[in-house]
């Protein structure tokens, strides 16, 4: 007998099993790399465990109590969290090859025991249609938990805490399900629930209707690739921040609990469910259409908000313009399924439950894998979306009733004809991305008479990027939505100071490494110097090293042909664990850190990794912006770096004479400067290409290049006091930075730092004449 006691214990398992995967999945990207195959890899071997634990684990675990099951099943999910920080940790600093098995075991087993709670509990419930009404009601119980736990992890504790403080939330929820789980269990008459099964393969039994098992695949498969697309679209609209990601997957789990519950009591489920897949193509259109043409056009400006909450809740509501449509039917859809395996063959409703949720997930891992893998490097977004539309067709053709074809009834076939009807009308007039969306992002609207010429848009595996010409013909390179690096006076200098002072400062930059290729000109300052024999570029996106040798040549000395830089598309911190070489030489500009994933590489931990890849008396700079990210999340890089490098020195790139952004630079060995060292570097017969780098952003000699020293570490102790250390548990900076994005206190920021610092004694050394004009440069950089 069905049990409203059942609700709570699934919404509290749903709960604690979005923490858990919100959790897993940053550490994951820590530890097994962050670009879109690594994580392609984990959510496939994640979706796979939910599958194959819905359909192995329920008739293997307490063949007459399911509800014991579940409580089994809750209590080894909690374990799991409780151990996974320490497990993905220890797995992650195993070698390469040893690696990617120790954590597909890690995550394979947690994700098996949450795809078999459903199923367990369904085997409670019998069979026929009121069986399965009642699975599409803990379904729906069970998203709008994870809705809770999505909304909890992404704003309150991860933001708030740590990983470990979710863990422990995350593994009391579970146990609170346990606990319930148990009690029903004992209030119940043994001899009316114990249900003995067969032991076997419920996916491939006779007694399911295959078409079924067909529609519930493409439904996933849809779903999946619909989340990867919209969510590359919204992080454009949106920000790509940790927030941003956190209202669409809360919005797509909304969506389809929403449908799964409306669709519980709906009778007969396989006429709905026909018409259900014959509204999802035109659902996913209008998705298409919202997230590229009908939202970025709406008159916002963020930067009126007088609350990051404010803009928070104009951005929910744009997430579930985009989503909710579509996944309301997709919610739906699995819950009909579902009702009608169990009525139409009078299957056990856990049978029906298990096989129904395995299709789902296989096609999810396919649509998942497929969009962020090959049909958005490689056909791009609005085909992608095309694809969508015409597989939604397809579904509702599979769903059509069963029945001989020749005796069907005209009137049995309009869910189908109408799909194709709406695919063949709706496929063509899908809109393009525009490239004002990939330049400009959040400020789309704003910029939508901007006279830039885009030359470039490409979506990459990783990435949306475009390049543009200003009317003076200033190239700008685009991604995250927004310009990352260009021709500009003020970014040409912040781009060339990361890598001349990377370079001039150790004596024999030998081997150098490049964190970030943006528009290649940090690479092209540094290979310029004479005494680099090597440099590496690691970058995660393959798309922009081609970017910038098609585009950036001009700027970027032509690095990226140079014979003596190589290329890597990889993520930066796995470069770095992975790497048994040294380099004299670091120089890391990522994205914003309010990009999801940037905080990564702004770690305490990350910094302690470069150290040990730095050769005695090797050099490090690291690009800080000052606006769009707040004072906090400043504070929180500056201090975190100081952490590690405590004699680091930070210097400003200004513009207008107001802060923009900082350099920071911290050496392997007590920071001595050497301005007559580095001058005769400079002036050397074969350092003209160096020279005129140099030259480029005004800087004669080294007086001009370390004039804009702004503080080095020992005086900023007192202005970071009160600072937050990013480490890899808490990711701090990005929640920092997300809620400072639309933050614009570069100015106070800077005048802050200037008011902390001041010339440090014994740091810079050279002639008194040296000495004296670079003093007089600072002066007015200064001031």
């Amino acid at each position: 007998m069905f049990r409203v006691a059942l609700l709570p214990l699934f919404v509290a398992s749903g709960a604690a099993a979005l923490i858990n995967e919100v959790v897993w999945f940053q550490l994951l990207a820590l530890h097994f790399g962050g670009t879109s195959r690594a994580m392609a890899t984990v959510l496939a071997t994640f979706m796979a465990g939910l599958g194959l634990g819905a359909v192995v684990l329920p008739s293997r675990l307490g063949g007459g109590a399911p509800l014991v099951a579940c409580a089994i099943l809750e209590v080894a999910i909690g374990l799991a969290g409780l151990a996974m920080p320490g497990t993905l940790s220890a797995a992650g600093s195993l070698p390469a090859l040893l690696r990617t098995p120790a954590i597909t075991v890690a995550l394979l087993l947690p994700a098996m025991a949450m795809g078999a709670t459903l199923p367990a509990a369904a085997r409670s419930l019998g069979a026929g249609r009121r069986a399965a009404r009642q699975v599409g009601w803990l379904y729906a119980a069970n998203t709008i938990g994870g809705v809770l736990g999505c909304v909890a992890a992404g704003f309150w504790l991860l933001r708030v805490h740590d990983t470990r403080v979710a863990a422990i939330v995350a593994a009391a929820l579970n146990a609170v399900a346990a606990i319930l789980a148990i009690s029903l269990a004992r209030g119940r008459a043994t001899a009316d629930h114990r249900i003995s099964e067969p032991r076997r393969a419920v996916a491939v039994s006779p007694a399911l209707d295959q078409s079924l098992l067909l529609v519930t695949c493409l439904s996933g498969m849809t779903a999946l690739a619909a989340e990867v697309v919209w969510t590359r679209l919204l992080a454009l609209l949106l920000g790509g921040t940790t927030y941003t990601f956190s209202l669409i997957l809360a919005c797509f789990l909304l969506g389809i609990a929403i449908g799964a519950a409306l669709a519980a009591s709906l009778s007969p489920p396989r006429v709905w469910l026909a018409w259900c897949h014959a509204a999802l193509g035109p659902a996913i259109a209008f998705g298409a259409w919202a997230a590229s043409v009908g939202l970025p056009a709406w008159p916002i400006d963020p930067r009126l908000s007088a609350s990051p909450w404010v803009q928070l809740q104009i951005d929910l509501v744009r997430c579930m313009i985009v989503v909710l449509p579509a996944t309301i039917l997709w919610g739906a859809s699995l819950t009909m399924c579902i009702a009608a395996t169990a009525t139409e063959r009078d299957v056990q409703a856990s049978h029906a439950t298990s096989a129904i949720l395995c299709a789902n997930t296989v096609g999810a891992v396919i649509g998942g894998v497929g969009a962020a893998l090959v049909l958005l490097p490689g056909v791009g977004s609005r085909a992608s979306q095309q694809c969508l539309v015409a597989v939604a067709a397809l579904s509702a053709v599979v769903a059509l009733p069963p029945g001989r074809w020749r005796v069907i009834a005209p009137v049995r076939l309009l869910p189908s004809a109408a799909a194709v009807v709406s695919a063949i009308l709706l496929v063509p007039s899908l809109p393009a991305l525009a490239p004002s969306l990939v330049g400009w992002g959040r400020y789309a609207a704003l910029y939508r008479k901007d006279p830039s010429e885009f030359l470039m848009v490409r979506e990459g595996a990783d990435s949306t990027l475009a390049v543009s010409r200003t009317p003076l013909g200033a190239l700008n390179y685009h991604n995250a939505g927004k310009v990352q690096a260009s021709g500009e006076p003020a970014d040409m200098r912040l781009q060339r100071m990361l890598g001349h002072i990377a370079t001039l400062v150790p004596e024999s930059p030998r081997r150098v490494l490049v964190i970030g290729c943006g528009a290649g000109v940090t690479a092209g300052s540094a290979c310029v110097d004479p005494a680099v024999e090597a440099e590496t570029i690691c970058e995660i996106e393959e798309q922009v090293p081609r970017m910038a040798a098609d585009f950036f040549a001009s700027i970027n000395d032509g690095v990226m042909v140079d014979p003596k830089v190589t290329v890597r598309i990889d993520d930066a911190r796995r470069f770095l664990r992975d790497t048994t070489a040294t380099f004299d030489a670091i120089t890391s500009d990522p994205f914003d850190p309010w990009v999801r994933g940037a905080a990564n590489l702004y770690t305490e931990e990350f910094f302690a990794l470069a150290k040990r890849r730095l050769a005695p008396g090797g050099a490090i700079t690291v690009f800080v912006q000052l606006y769009e990210a707040g004072t906090a999340a400043v504070k929180s890089e500056i201090a975190t770096f100081l952490r590690v490098f405590p004699d680091g020195l930070v210097f400003g790139n200004t513009s207008g004479g107001e802060g923009y952004d900082l350099v920071l630079l911290g050496t392997n060995g007590p920071t001595f400067i050497d301005l007559d060292r580095i001058d005769g570097r400079i002036r050397a017969p074969g350092a003209a290409r160096l020279r005129e780098s140099l030259a480029a952003i005004g800087c004669d000699d080294a007086a001009d290049l370390f004039a804009s020293y702004a503080a080095s570490g020992p005086q900023l102790a007192g202005w970071l006091e009160d600072a937050q250390i990013n480490r890899d548990s808490n990711l701090r900076l990005q929640y920092l930075a997300g809620l400072g994005i639309n933050a614009y206190e570069q100015s106070s920021i800077y005048r802050s730092i200037l008011a902390s610092g001041d010339w440090p004694k014994g740091v810079f050394v050279g002639s008194a004449e040296r000495m004296a004009r670079l003093k007089k440069v600072g002066r007015k950089a200064r001031y």
